[in-house]
């Protein structure tokens, strides 16, 4: 598990949440719409939007997509438990991510542009290093 404390926008994490969960099933118009956001509430893996007005829009085997806006937060967890991920709005459309990345999530992070490539880099450099120090 990989801990995630970090500043993004609002339109990366919302990214972040198409690639993990939807990437093939969004519809490309609400991929496009920085208002649209999948949300999932059965079982684990729930994936919550906390916004000042939502509307349920449609509804796409277990996901349904809303239309939100004024973003407040968004509860991202997958459903093994191992990627648990919260983004609070900080100011206007930018806002804080704290979590828990399973490393096959922290693809997702940084292509969604969550976390940068560099930091990603560093992270890899600083792994093999504990490694070496273990041995």
């Amino acid at each position: 598990m990989v801990h995630i404390d970090t500043t993004s926008s609002l339109e990366s994490f919302r990214k972040f949440i198409i690639f993990s969960t939807c990437k093939s099933l969004i519809p490309s118009n609400y991929n496009r719409d920085p208002d649209m956001f999948p949300e999932r509430d059965t079982g684990p893996g729930d994936i919550y939007i906390e916004a000042v007005d939502k509307l349920m829009v449609k509804k796409l085997k277990e996901i349904t997509f809303v239309n939100a806006k004024e973003i407040l937060g968004m509860i991202y967890s997958w459903k093994t438990g191992n990627t648990i991920l919260k983004w609070r709005q900080l100011k206007n459309k930018n806002g804080k991510v704290i979590g828990e990345a399973s490393p096959n999530a922290l693809a997702n992070v940084v292509e969604s542009g969550v976390l940068t490539k560099q930091w990603f880099e560093y992270y890899l450099m600083s792994q093999k290093q504990d490694e070496e120090l273990v041995k």
